[in-house]
Order: structure tokens, then C-alpha cells, then sequence
């Protein structure tokens, strides 16, 4: 608490630049580059409003409750009656009826005209800006009965970007993983994990199964990093990149099942970026699909050590075996030498 600009400007200036550590952030924190200051109000009372994207009902519902201010999930664990679903059927909206009902369900009778509104303004935002969630929490009483929004989440749909071009520009990239931004400029998903063997797929399903069969023969997974099923020659070369980036990697398994994503392409990333990086550490290769003798052959006659298998589980044992050598050999401080060329 402060109470004069003077005093907000010393307390902030001390935050900024810092890194801030929460549940949210993880051990690491994130870095601090700006600090919100609001004024402060006595609530007397909180609600949770919510519109949501739900599977459970198949589209958009209204989540409130009369008990805001608190983790939503632990009341629906805890006291699941003190929560309300309100559907809205996409093809008609949200009507000002059904916006009144769940003001007085939620004990907000005597501000129901206001809520409602609110409520329809919130739906509107939702469905405009491809909203997935737009929350307000708390909406709170304030001593003199009147009513504030007090915080609020927003979260949109990536798939939208191409839509929500203004809204996508305020992304703070500053607030995310660095190799996380360097794979998201190439259109690939990359997940940073605390393992030592480097990961590269496409499809989240088969990355998934990746890390649970390295898992499986005693390894474990350095990353997430699923190129999809687009991803050129050049992107597949930056995705090494953002592998090997990581000093903790220790061996690369590579698996790939080509069905829209070509097998050869995928070779000729894998064998440009070994080239260029001079790679020294062991790359398994278990390409299956589209084109895969091509890329067969590409691998066989490029001249360097990239292990081809075409069955995962042994694909994943070897990967294990290759990354304990090397784990082993960086303890001792010997040089264990994969180097590329033959």
C-alpha cells in the first residue's frame, strides 16, 4: 500500500527489472517490465462471472457464482452447487433474459438490469475477439454498493491470430521462453522440459508418445518440439537450432510419421542443419510415411552418423543408451566424439 505518487514511484521502481517468482511463473520467475497500480477498494462482498468456450456443452456457457475472489476450481471441487451453468445456443446469442436469470441466481437481484448488461457486453467481447475465456474475478461490492470488476483473465484462440492481428501484436514475448519465441517465429510448437534428450515430431499425439516411450527405457525428454505438418526444410533446420540451443541435450531422436508432412523434406532439414551447426552429438532418425525411402536415401548418402531405425521402441532405447554414454562422458570430462562427417 501506498499513498502518494512519489511513494508508488519508489516501490515500482524497485520492482522493475526483478524477476518475479509466483506459483504462475515456476521457480525461474519472470521478468518484471512494467507494474500496475490501482486503487484500493473494501469489498464487501465478491462474484465470479464468467464466458467460457465449454466441450461439455458443446459451445459457449456463462460460469458464475456467488463465491468470487478465490480460485474458481476449488469451489466446483469443493461446494459444486455454488457454481451456475448458463448455455448459450451460438446460433441465437446470449439473451438479456438469460443474462437477468443468472444476475438473480447468483444473488445480484437488486444490480440485475447492470449485471445483465455487463453480462451482454462480456458475451459480445467473447464472440468478436475469438475469445475462449473472457472472466471477471471478483466482480465485487464495494461498501458504498456499488460494484467494480476487480480482475479479469482473457485468453483467445491462437487458430484467430490471422483475424486478431491487433490484438495478437500485444503478445509480451518478453514474458516467454526464448527458444519457445524463436519456434513460435517458424510456426512450430516447442515446450522447454528439464531432460537430456532432445525431442523433434509432428503431431502433439506423436510427440506425447515420444516422451513417454523415452521415459519408458529410463530417459527423459529436453523438450516438446512438434513441427507439424507443414514445416519446410529451412523450419526443420531452426527447429534443430532451437534443440541443440539447449546445453543439456545430450542425444536428438527424431520422429517423424509422414502423412501430409513429407519424410524427404524432413531429411533434408535434418541434413542441412547438421551440416551447418557441425553437429557432434548422436541423431536417431525413425521416419515412417510419405517419401520415406527418399529420405532413406538422402540420409544414407549425405556422409554423416544419423542413426536410421524404423522401430520406435527401439528407436527410444538407442536414444537413451547414446544420451547416457555422452551424460556420462561430459561427467568425466572426456571427450566422447560423435562428430558428424564420416
Amino acid at each position: 500500500m501506498v499513498y502518494s505518487p512519489e511513494e508508488a514511484e519508489e516501490i515500482a521502481g524497485k520492482m522493475l527489472g526483478q524477476y518475479l517468482v509466483t506459483k504462475q511463473t515456476g521457480e525461474k520467475g519472470r521478468i518484471c517490465n512494467s507494474v500496475m497500480v490501482a486503487e484500493r477498494k473494501f469489498p464487501r462482498k465478491e462474484f465470479y462471472l464468467a464466458v467460457m468456450m465449454e466441450r461439455a456443452f458443446n459451445g459457449p456457457v456463462i460460469i458464475a457464482s456467488s463465491q468470487g475472489g478465490v480460485n474458481i476450481e476449488q469451489v466446483a471441487e469443493e461446494n459444486p452447487d455454488a457454481i451456475l451453468y448458463e448455455p448459450i445456443d451460438i446460433t441465437k446469442g446470449l439473451s438479456k433474459e438469460q443474462a437477468e436469470k443468472v444476475a438473480v441466481k447468483v444473488g445480484l437481484e437488486k444490480q440485475k438490469a447492470k449485471t445483465a448488461e455487463m453480462l451482454l457486453k462480456m458475451y459480445d467481447l467473447f464472440i468478436k475477439r475469438d475469445a475462449l475465456l473472457i472472466e471477471i474475478n471478483p466482480y465485487a461490492e464495494d461498501t458504498g454498493e456499488t460494484y467494480f470488476s476487480l480482475d479479469a483473465k482473457f485468453r483467445f484462440d491462437d487458430n484467430a491470430a490471422f483475424r486478431q492481428k491487433d490484438l495478437f501484436a500485444l503478445r509480451d514475448w518478453t514474458q516467454e521462453d526464448e527458444k519457445e519465441v524463436a519456434a513460435a517465429k517458424f510456426d512450430l510448437n516447442y515446450i522447454a522440459l528439464d531432460g537430456s534428450i532432445g525431442c523433434m515430431v509432428n503431431g502433439a499425439g506423436l510427440a506425447m508418445a515420444t516422451m513417454d516411450i523415452i521415459a519408458l527405457h529410463g530417459g527423459s525428454p529436453a523438450n516438446f518440439l512438434d513441427v507439424g505438418g507443414g514445416a519446410s526444410a529451412s523450419a526443420v533446420k531452426e527447429a534443430f537450432k532451437i534443440i541443440t540451443s539447449d546445453p543439456n541435450v545430450h542425444a536428438i531422436l527424431v520422429n517423424i510419421f509422414g502423412g501430409i508432412m513429407r519424410c524427404d523434406v524432413i531429411a533434408e532439414g535434418i541434413i542441412a542443419a547438421a551440416k551447418e551447426l557441425s553437429l557432434k552429438m548422436p541423431i536417431v532418425c525413425r521416419l515412417q510415411g510419405t517419401n520415406v525411402d527418399d529420405a532413406k536415401v538422402l540420409i544414407a548418402s549425405s556422409g554423416l552418423k544419423i542413426l536410421p531405425v524404423d522401430n520406435l521402441d527401439e528407436a527410444a532405447r538407442l536414444v537413451v543408451k547414446l544420451s547416457n554414454i555422452v551424460s556420462l562422458a561430459r561427467d568425466a570430462k572426456l571427450d566422447v566424439n560423435f562428430e558428424m562427417p564420416l
